[in-house]
């Protein structure tokens, strides 16, 4: 049996332990990695109430969805007061952020759908009457976004602080609502009625607003940036649509056509959530040019 060389390499290459000597490793005095992100608390606030090998899962991905949205949130509250300043470069860096986001919402549900009904049926019963139905964030998010519905807010009546910051949204200028402001603003003839309407009232489709935004596409170089704007919240919207599509399958697909946990119709009230568009003149638009 050969011997061993008198000076037998040891397990790390030497440029790669050279590339590592300036690596900080006493963190006693210093901030860390997982300091900064405070991972003690991120990773301790995953926990399952059954020993069900999915629920954890099922536990991340919800709290990957809530982190997203608490970015999209900040992204949409941003770009709302750009357009509302007519400052759209910021405005577009933001929705387009927010559209790559909605990818990772939906890829989260294809993650999700691994679990099948017999794994969420193990531990269905633990979760009472929790849902998704009662997000605050994905609630804030739809607002934000222009959706108006009282009814909608009564899930977090129990809780002050949270309902005067919903309502808050609630009642101030939409995204769309302040694109239309800025579009008139621009010499775009838009209805006084839908510039001037109460915002905590539902927009409903106005062919008035059709034809601002028909005039928009037709004259895209005389209003570019408008015209950018326009894609900027379809883009943002076809996005949101396929993220509630995602949803839809991937809880059929894993409950059925049973109820939700929350009393919510399930699949049913998904169903006619894929009906509803936040800025249904830009799709009509189209059929018009």
């Amino acid at each position: 049996m050969a011997e061993a060389p008198e000076h037998a390499p040891e397990h790390a290459p030497e440029h790669a332990k050279e590339e590592g000597r300036g690596l900080a490793t006493d963190f006693s005095r210093t901030m860390s990695y997982g300091g900064y992100l405070d991972l003690d608390t991120l990773l301790s606030a995953q926990r399952p109430l059954s020993d069900k090998h999915d629920e954890l899962l099922f536990i991340v991905i919800h709290h990957v969805q809530e982190l997203w949205m608490k970015l999209i949130i900040r992204e949409l509250e941003v770009a709302t007061a750009c357009v509302r300043e007519g400052d759209l470069r910021p405005a577009f860096k933001g929705l387009a952020r927010v559209s790559r986001i909605q990818r990772q919402l939906v890829e989260a549900w294809d993650v999700l759908s691994t679990m099948t009904p017999a794994d969420y049926l193990a531990f269905r019963d633990v979760l009472g009457q929790s849902s998704g139905f009662q997000s605050w964030q994905y609630r804030l998010m739809e607002i934000l976004l222009g959706a108006r519905d009282e009814f909608m807010l009564k899930p977090h009546a129990h809780d002050e602080a949270l309902t005067a910051r919903l309502r808050a949204a609630f009642e101030a200028p939409s995204l769309y609502q302040e694109a239309l402001r800025l579009v008139a603003r621009r010499g775009v003839p838009v209805p006084a009625a839908v510039l001037e309407r109460d915002p905590a009232l539902r927009h409903e489709e106005n062919e008035g607003v059709v034809e601002a935004w028909a005039t928009v596409y037709r004259n895209s170089t005389d209003y570019f940036d408008l015209y950018e704007l326009a894609e900027e919240l379809v883009d943002l919207e076809d996005a949101f649509q396929q993220w509630r599509f995602r949803h839809v399958t991937t809880v059929e697909r894993i409950i059925g056509m049973r109820t939700g946990t929350g009393g919510s119709a399930g699949v049913a009230y998904l169903r006619r959530a894929l009906e509803r568009r936040f800025f249904p003149e830009l799709w009509t638009v189209r059929g018009r040019l």
